[in-house]
Formats: C-alpha cells, sequence, structure tokens
C-alpha cells in the first residue's frame, strides 16, 4: 500500500489510485498543450506577401525576392511591403524563379538582360556512304 504525503499526516492511498492520479496529470498537459497550439495558431502573424531572403555575409546582402506563399523560401529572410519589392527588382535584384514575384508585381525582370538571339539555322546532313551501296 502506498501513501500520499499531506500536511498532517501520511494518509494511505487506495490501489489504483495513484494511476488514475497519473492518467489525470497526462489528460491535463495535453490539454495544456492542445490550448497553447490553439493560441498560437490563432495569434500568428500574417504571412507577408513578398520577404526578401538575404545572405550569411557582413552587413547580410539580398540574395533574392520572393512571393510570401513561395516553397524556396530560405531560413533567412526579410518582409518587404509591394513598393520596396518593385523597387529592388528594379535595383537589379534577382527574382525567384519558383513564384515569379517579377511577374505578380507586373515588373519586366530587370535582373537580367534581353538578348535577340539569331534563329539557328539547320545545316543538312550529307548521306554517309556504306560499304554495301546503302545510304543512311
Amino acid at each position: 500500500m502506498t501513501c500520499r504525503p499531506t500536511w498532517t499526516a501520511c494518509v494511505p492511498c487506495a490501489p489504483g489510485t495513484l494511476w488514475v492520479q497519473r492518467i489525470d496529470a497526462k489528460i491535463h498537459a495535453l490539454l495544456r498543450r492542445q490550448a497553447e497550439a490553439e493560441h498560437g495558431r490563432r495569434h500568428r502573424p500574417p504571412t507577408p506577401d513578398w520577404v526578401v531572403e538575404v545572405g550569411i555575409d557582413t552587413g547580410r546582402p539580398r540574395i533574392q525576392l520572393h512571393a510570401g506563399d513561395c516553397y524556396m523560401l530560405g531560413s533567412r529572410r526579410r518582409p518587404v511591403d509591394r513598393d520596396e519589392a518593385r523597387r529592388l527588382l528594379a535595383d537589379g535584384l534577382r527574382a525567384c524563379t519558383h513564384c515569379r514575384p517579377d511577374n505578380r508585381l507586373e515588373v519586366l525582370d530587370l535582373s537580367r538582360p534581353t538578348t535577340l538571339r539569331a534563329a539557328r539555322t539547320s545545316v543538312p546532313c550529307r548521306p554517309i556512304p556504306s560499304p554495301l551501296g546503302a545510304v543512311w
């Protein structure tokens, strides 16, 4: 028989009370954890519309501009507003190739120069003569 300490004296416990207390403590801990998770979901800050991914070098140089819902976001990032995102693209910051924030912001891709490439002309292949007389 186990005993439970109180302020006055040691009171013997009933034979299954210790398990009930442990189960109650687990239930209360799980309910508290669920309440904390729900509180976190309700009070989570909104997802930013535009995010700048920054580097690890001194001064934290900017690397890429992403949309706020891009799955390629790195862990080092800083939220920006629409005007700053447009300004950064105009200054030459590279846009993410997955979420294409330049298209969403209706900005031409200014980070890469556009060049017109000459169309390739196909050179006709000469037939290869075979020793058997067939042309391949």
